[in-house]
């Protein structure tokens, strides 16, 4: 279900930093539109740790009502209390998402016998797939392989979106879990080596201002066409880059702001962009045309 291109979706505010459910309908149908494969909303990307659990629910309600069963929706659901973890994911069943996606606890820096606990806790309280999702630079903690490999005997964990920047780490996964596991890519530059290991994807950030591009990327890949790919990685490579020019999400909404698709609005504790990082932004998404893109489409 969870394979191919999914879009971490960026969550829009308005200037009075109140949920913008107009925008967000509009970035959920222009994903849809160029045929991405799933969404996530509610991650990292979707400034989760600044959302009540109502704005929370909303914005998966708001995906869903929107996907209308088109395309699955992967949500997030993660923590470092894994009561409440699991208490999110039966709502996040009960609104109907096709699956979860739960970081690592951060923080609290579990042993690998923890988060193998954790895990387990809440594949075995909620019914629904699991995609496991590790990214030791923001948490303080690494899912090593060989936990990972134990967990693929638990019913429901489905995947994992494999964030550690470890291309040794990717390859050791895809060689110890079994060949049905999804492995993910959490990082956009590196979906092109992940799945050329065996991958089947992203979870991409660069797809909510390319995703009609990144997921052709994907699907290169996926088909093997790894010279298509990689002169579209070539091409983009400078975008997926500028994303992380700051604390992710700040980059990427400030070059969506740019491309008029929502308000240059984040909650704290994250600001918006130095003055000479938005520079660099503005001067990639020119470089590739995509100001220009945004302008003509609004235009229509």
């Amino acid at each position: 279900m969870f394979t191919g291109c999914g879009t971490a979706l960026v969550t829009p505010f308005r200037q009075d930093y109140s949920l913008d459910e107009t925008a967000l309908r509009r970035l959920v149908r222009r994903q849809i539109h160029a045929g991405i494969n799933f969404l996530v909303p509610c991650g990292t990307t979707g400034e989760n740790p600044t959302l009540t659990r109502t704005e929370h629910l909303r914005v998966v309600e708001i995906t869903l009502e929107e996907a209308k069963g088109k395309i699955p929706v992967l949500a997030g659901a993660g923590g470092y209390n894994t009561t409440e973890v699991i208490e999110l994911a039966e709502e996040l069943k009960a609104v109907g998402v096709d699956g979860v996606l739960s970081v690592t606890p951060y923080y609290n820096k579990p042993t690998q016998e923890g988060l193998y606990q954790h895990y387990k806790a809440i594949a075995t309280a909620v019914s629904l797939p699991i995609v496991v999702y590790n990214v030791p630079g923001r948490t303080g903690v690494n899912l090593e392989p060989a936990t990972l490999k134990r967990l693929t005997e638990v019913d429901n964990i489905a995947g994992v979106k494999e964030a550690s920047g470890n291309i040794g780490q990717m390859a050791s996964i895809l060689n110890q879990v079994p060949d049905w596991f999804n492995v993910l890519s959490g990082d956009d530059a590196i979906t092109l080596p992940l799945i050329a290991l065996g991958g089947r994807g992203v979870i991409s950030v660069v797809s909510n201002e390319i995703p009609a591009e990144m997921m052709r990327l994907t699907q290169l890949c996926l088909s093997h066409d790894f010279s298509a790919a990689r002169e579209l990685q070539r091409k983009y490579l400078p975008l997926m880059e500028i994303n992380f020019v700051e604390s992710n999400p700040i980059p990427v909404k400030a070059a969506m702001a740019l491309m008029g698709l929502l308000e240059p609005v984040w909650r704290l504790p994250l600001v918006p962009p130095k003055p000479e990082n938005l520079a660099k932004i503005r001067n990639v998404l020119e470089s590739l045309g995509l100001l220009e893109k945004a302008h003509a489409a609004r235009r229509n």
